[in-house]
């Protein structure tokens, strides 16, 4: 039996992956704000802080009152207890991918955890 999953979101405007992939340690979601919408309310994290990463389009996110400008390729982490909110810009929608993950939890990583066979 395999433990892999596999899940096609489509052109959905937001898609958590945690319960769909049974994901054991992040959070991810596939989020699209159409040209002028937003995140529709502001928010914080208690453990977990969030990295963003803007697949298409441009916009701002608005970081414990600074507004830093977002456009394709970018990527931005957010500690836990920053607030934060995300806008499109008004004439293009944004898509973004979330990864929500326990701050400082991470011990090993790449090659460090990796195992090569052959």
């Amino acid at each position: 039996m395999s433990n892999n999953k596999k899940v096609n979101i489509s052109n959905e405007a937001r898609a958590e992956l945690h319960d769909t992939l049974s994901l054991t340690g992040a959070e991810i979601s596939i989020n699209t704000l159409p040209a002028g919408g937003c995140v529709p309310f502001v928010h914080y994290h208690k453990n977990n802080e969030e990295i963003y990463g803007i697949i298409s389009g441009s916009g701002k996110v608005i970081i414990d009152s600074e507004d830093i400008q977002l456009v394709t390729g970018d990527w931005i982490k957010v500690s836990p207890a920053q607030k934060r909110q995300f806008f499109a810009s008004d004439n293009e929608s944004m898509t973004f991918i979330c990864i929500q993950v326990k701050e400082n939890s991470l011990e090993t990583f790449t090659m460090s955890d990796a195992k090569v066979v052959q």
